[in-house]
């Protein structure tokens, strides 16, 4: 799907300031997620891949061996929904959903009694129902408390099945001390993947904390700007109004000359917030592409920028609003992980260029360019203002979605004077 705004494209009015919401995880962080609760799982597994074959290899029957098997695999299944809990842990006991735990318990504790009524070890008992108890989203304090008091209770226990290393009929003598190993070391492997997660997370905060304090610092700093210009000049004009007043009527002249100094206090005004506005929005380009680029960075997007020979003579007053329009468009609709920032010179046509991938994949379409005086706008009405300032400089934006790629171009011509957008 492609739409090309060019000169004469009528559009709605600018749109109000808004902010910029910065995403709460980035994309690796929620792949790390994954890999996390994958590594716990798997941990589970091996317990009790290692219990199913200790025990068929110390000749109990296949049929009680291949019932701790797939009773071991449906309790590590059971497990998955703590884990997915945990993701958005808070650490305070009341945000426990206890009711979320009832069928995972129970699992662990039907779990157990079956592997203990097979194989007569205890730590076949107490492993699946102190494993399901370590994925709870416990204090930290109570945490390190319950990991420690769990791992010295299973390696008593480990000591007690091994003096009496054959259960029954079946000697797992050979095979007893990798199975016992691995399952007291099972709840401190589960805490230190939880705890790594924990410390991801932390971090992955502090950089959304980070970004939010960069932008409100920006913010304070044109607030203070504005408030400083604003207020010194409003305060004179204020002295010199009033000083107008009482001369009207015994000083005619004084007071035209006070509303003569009041005009130019209000043009020196308009003048200063003028400069102020400018000050702001003529950051070179390539500052401008590279705080996109960390912008991006810091909600979690691998961005890149790709600079071209020169590009410090393209126009920043008419691509520097489009840089940060489209930047913003990125954080707000994009939903994918990468973009690509260009600034180039292409014939007598400066190029500016972004793609990004999104969320949701959408088949390629190709079509002809929409009518230069109706063009149907959906992506926001932020492109509208795009396309008008492109437009007022003899400039073009086409906008390209196909697959999983969103595309924005904007050209503007050579030699476009930077004095024209602040004269707008």
């Amino acid at each position: 799907m492609s739409r090309t705004y060019s000169g004469g494209v009528t559009t709605p009015s600018a749109p109000g300031p808004r902010s910029l919401p910065v995403r709460a995880t980035s994309r690796g962080v929620h792949v790390t997620w994954w890999y996390t609760v994958s590594a716990i799982v798997f941990f589970q597994l091996v317990v009790v891949l290692t219990w199913a074959a200790t025990l068929l290899q110390g000749g109990l029957d296949d049929v009680p061996s291949f019932a701790v098997l797939i009773g071991g695999i449906l309790w590590c299944a059971s497990t998955v929904p703590l884990l997915v809990a945990y993701r958005h842990r808070t650490g305070e006991p009341a945000a426990m959903r206890w009711r979320t735990l009832l069928l995972p318990m129970a699992v662990a504790v039907g779990y157990g009694v079956l592997a203990f009524s097979v194989s007569g070890l205890w730590l076949l008992l107490v492993v699946p129902v102190a494993q399901t108890l370590q994925l709870l989203d416990w204090p930290r304090a109570v945490r390190l408390r319950m990991v420690l008091g769990v791992t010295a209770l299973l390696v008593c226990l480990w000591v007690i099945d091994a003096n009496a290393v054959v259960a029954g009929s079946v000697d797992i003598e050979n095979g007893y001390f990798p199975m016992g190993f691995l399952s007291a070391a099972l709840p401190i492997m589960t805490v230190l993947s939880l705890w790594w997660w924990d410390v991801l997370i932390a971090l992955d905060r502090a950089r959304v904390s980070e970004a939010r304090l960069a932008a409100t610092q920006e913010r304070l700093s044109v607030a203070t700007d504005v408030h400083d210009l604003q207020g010194h000049h409003l305060q004179v004009i204020a002295l010199q109004l009033e000083l107008t007043e009482r001369l009207l009527a015994s000083d005619p002249a004084a007071a035209l000359e006070q509303l003569r100094a009041a005009r130019i206090s209000v043009d020196e005004a308009r003048q200063g917030t003028r400069d102020l506005a400018t000050r702001f929005r003529s950051v070179p380009l390539r500052d401008e592409l590279a705080n996109a680029r960390d912008l991006l960075r810091a909600a979690g997007i691998q961005a890149e920028t790709v600079v071209g020979p020169g590009a410090d003579a393209a126009p920043a007053s008419v691509l520097g609003p489009v840089i940060r329009e489209t930047t913003t468009n990125v954080l707000r609709h994009g939903g994918g992980g990468h973009s690509t920032l260009r600034l180039e010179r292409a014939g007598d046509h400066w190029r500016y260029e972004i793609t990004n991938d999104t969320a949701d994949a959408a088949p390629a379409t190709q079509g002809t360019p929409a009518s230069p005086r109706v063009v149907p706008v959906r992506e926001g009405t932020g492109l509208d203002g795009l396309a008008r300032r492109a437009s007022e400089v003899g400039g073009t934006l086409d906008i390209t979605h196909g697959g999983r790629d969103f595309r924005v171009v904007v050209t503007v011509p050579v030699g476009v004077p930077e004095e024209e957008d602040a004269a707008r």
